[in-house]
């Protein structure tokens, strides 16, 4: 449920390869704190490789989210740059109204 929920955030209009970047290593850390304790992680990443290939092509920022879990399913692990995203201003009402 919880990847499904990850991929449909995803799925939105990105302005710029950094946004969606950013969109990518939010849902990542969202989908690495939803995963599964007691089941390994391989299995896990393949799954959720699966489900979001139908999108991969489509969506920028699901492809960015799925180049950065083959990243995690490489050997020997090495860590990832999680970065949070930097504060900032995104318009606000206005914004968003002429969105749509």
């Amino acid at each position: 449920m919880l990847l499904e929920r990850t991929l449909h955030m995803l799925q939105t209009q990105t302005d710029s390869e950094a946004r969606r970047k950013e969109l990518a290593r939010m849902g990542f850390m969202q989908w690495l704190g939803g995963l599964d304790g007691q089941a390994g992680f391989a299995p896990q990443a393949r799954c959720a490789l699966a489900a979001a290939e139908r999108f991969r092509g489509t969506d920028p920022a699901v492809a960015q989210f799925c180049l950065l879990i083959e990243e995690a399913l490489l050997m020997p692990p090495r860590p990832l740059s999680l970065a949070l995203p930097v504060k900032r201003r995104r318009g606000g009402a206005r914004s968003r109204r002429r969105a749509l």
